[in-house]
């Protein structure tokens, strides 16, 4: 039997995201940090918003083999046809692609 494993705390992604959280801070940026649950399948990891710059949905990947969910696969192109694009960054050097479609 197995048991039951939590993930990592201080995983890749883990010490990108809070990297990426802390840098778009820094930068006036409002964030929420999703939290995945079964009703939150498929989101993306950060609700940012800026009063310049609007709402951002980002998704934080590790550089070198991030790999997409199931649920990411069907519901980031379905966010992307209504109208609300989603911003894969690997960290805060990639700033400047919140500027971007």
């Amino acid at each position: 039997m197995n048991a039951f494993r939590a993930k990592p705390v201080d995983g890749p992604e883990d010490v990108i995201q809070r990297a990426l959280v802390n840098h778009l801070k820094l930068h006036d940026w409002y964030v929420k940090v999703m939290h995945g649950t079964a009703f939150q399948s498929g989101l993306p990891d950060l609700f940012c918003t800026h009063v310049s710059y609007g709402m951002r949905w980002v998704e934080v990947k590790v550089p070198v083999g991030g790999k997409f969910t199931r649920a990411q696969y069907v519901t980031f192109p379905k966010l992307v046809e209504h109208g609300t694009p989603v911003w894969i960054l690997t960290g805060p050097h990639e700033y400047q692609a919140l500027f971007s479609d």
